[in-house]
């Protein structure tokens, strides 16, 4: 009976203990079960990453550099639209740079043509205007040199010096129409810029025309007076006929004046047609480098005075004609009184 009571007492005292135990035991096993799945989940990644094998990031190619040739090669109907966009923006290039130098060269040309007629006012600048001489039209007369004032006597104003420039700017106008289409237009804008700019400089500097409104007027009736004369030269050109060209020079010129010297006229329109065919032989290249020198209408003198053959039987059959009705007339005098 002891051994079983003890067994009993022992068997009790060892349930107490496993219970006892038992919450702390269930406790660390929920701990470990919710608490451990991130470690756990880090040990398996760690494990297959040691598991997979080692490999190594390849560095991309380098680019090829984008050069002009490669561009132009691959011009086709068929490329993509950055190829495409790239080749306009390269003829715009071309473009914008050829307005710089239309710019420039417009700018030597002008001055060009403005040299055969150039004049200065002594007077200008001083109070008062210190006694300018006027014309009979009311025009500011300079001092000028060359073949315009001292042989073809045109008096030194501000209105010749504009018709002599346009003249030769004329010239040019007429060899850059053979321009190409995209180019003209701004040789064309840049040339007559030019010259208004000098044209407004010229009435300030020498004329003291402060007033930008009246130089507004003038500038507006020169502007007029270009589209007029252009259209003249251009009729006589298209009809090839010296008569309708020389017409077109003693208005604008010579201001239609009726006391003119007809030789003068007749040398101003041999210079046109021997500078445009000057112009004609020169190379675009040429006009764009500004090389071009004017001589001056006063070569032409001997070339117009220059009697032809025809001229010369003409002229021989008036005097003989002339002097066979003299002989007539002597004849029977009678005639002359009607009898």
């Amino acid at each position: 009976m002891a051994s079983n009571a003890h067994c009993a007492a022992c068997t009790r005292g060892l349930r107490q203990q496993f219970r006892s135990k038992t919450p702390s035991s269930q406790t660390s096993h929920l701990k470990a079960r919710y608490f451990s799945i991130s470690s756990s989940i880090r040990s398996v990644q760690q494990d297959s990453k040691q598991s997979q094998p080692a490999t190594t990031q390849r560095p991309p190619p380098p680019l090829k550099p984008l050069t002009t040739s490669s561009l132009e090669s691959k011009e086709s109907p068929n490329s993509s639209p950055p190829l495409n966009i790239a080749a306009e923006i390269r003829k715009r290039a071309k473009l914008t740079t050829e307005t710089y130098i239309a710019y420039g060269a417009c700018e030597s040309l002008v001055k060009e043509c403005a040299r055969h007629a150039d004049y200065t006012i002594p007077q200008a600048g001083k109070k008062g205007g210190g006694g300018i001489p006027k014309s009979k039209d009311g025009e500011d007369i300079g001092v000028g040199k060359g073949w315009w004032y001292e042989e073809l006597g045109l008096t030194p104003t501000f209105n010749n010096w504009a018709q002599i420039t346009f003249l030769h700017m004329y010239l040019l106008t007429v060899r850059i129409r053979a321009f190409p289409p995209t180019h003209a237009p701004t040789w064309h804008q840049h040339l007559l810029d030019h010259f208004f700019f000098m044209a407004e400089d010229r009435m300030v500097r020498l004329h003291s025309i402060h007033a930008k409104a009246l130089r507004s007027k003038y500038l507006k009736d020169l502007f007029v007076q270009w589209r007029g004369l252009t259209a003249g030269y251009d009729e006589g050109l298209a009809k090839s006929n010296d008569a309708v060209l020389a017409t077109a020079v003693w208005r604008n010129v010579f201001r239609a004046d009726e006391d003119v010297d007809l030789r003068g006229i007749g040398m101003v329109v041999s210079y046109i047609r021997g500078v445009l065919k000057g112009l004609e032989a020169m190379g675009d290249e040429g006009i764009a480098g500004a090389e071009v020198v004017f001589a001056g209408p006063g070569l032409e003198r001997a070339g117009v005075l220059l009697q032809s053959s025809m001229m010369r039987a003409a002229a021989g059959e008036i005097r003989a004609g002339t002097s066979t009705a003299s002989e007539k007339v002597i004849e029977n005098p009678g005639s002359l009184m009607g009898k």
